[in-house]
């Protein structure tokens, strides 16, 4: 519903320009955004899921876009990042490997506060566009802790711990599940997440944020 009213009330506007187009990126602005992106994917991990991916780093103008996005109002924004995660097609081919997605979740509170969820509207959107199931009622946060951006190294593994349930895990049981976040700082978050992902028996989990910092 919230996709559909925004969809509604914003026009499209380049990702990076801000100005009106039928495209999430106007064709001036097409070269910043080859240079911008770093488009990686790495896999057999040491961690609680089994393979990484993003496409931006966390600097410069996509930094900006990313606060833009998240603390000022712009959110039509998760049609760019969308777009242009399911543009790369290497992203787009390692996407189409898994069952469905997961958007990191957040507390009822500060999605009441911030009018959305970062990470499920970009999880939709790759959900569309490329046909995949996306569970949003499976993960939920059940603490409303401090946000890990306003904490140091330390107090972020601290803050993340046991914030994190599950429900109807049926519905992800023996799949390959790829859980979804913004930025990728410390990693605290989708370890917590993962973590509790695969006490649904999963098959594999795989993690992709936009940009990782």
């Amino acid at each position: 519903m919230l996709k559909k009213i925004i969809d509604l009330c914003y026009p499209n506007v380049c990702g990076f320009c801000g100005t009106i187009t039928k495209e999430v990126i106007c064709t001036k602005c097409i070269l910043r955004w080859k240079e911008c992106k770093q488009t990686t994917i790495q896999k057999n991990l040491a961690k609680s899921y089994q393979e990484y991916a993003y496409l931006f780093p966390y600097t410069g103008l996509i930094r900006q876009r990313m606060i833009q996005y998240k603390f000022y109002g712009a959110t039509y924004l998760y049609r760019f990042w969308g777009q242009m995660i399911c543009q790369e097609k290497s992203l787009r081919q390692w996407i189409q490997a898994y069952d469905c997605i997961i958007p990191v979740p957040i507390h009822p509170k500060r999605k009441r506060k911030r009018g959305f969820n970062q990470a499920e509207l970009v999880a939709k959107e790759i959900g569309s566009r490329l046909d995949i199931p996306v569970e949003t009622n499976v993960l939920y946060k059940l603490v409303h802790n401090p946000p890990q951006s306003s904490l140091n190294k330390e107090k972020r593994k601290r803050n993340i711990l046991q914030v994190y349930r599950l429900r109807n895990q049926y519905l992800i049981q023996g799949k390959k599940v790829l859980l979804l976040d913004d930025i990728y700082t410390t990693g605290n978050t989708v370890e917590a997440c993962s973590r509790v992902i695969q006490q649904a028996s999963v098959k594999k989990i795989g993690v992709l944020t936009i940009s990782k910092d």
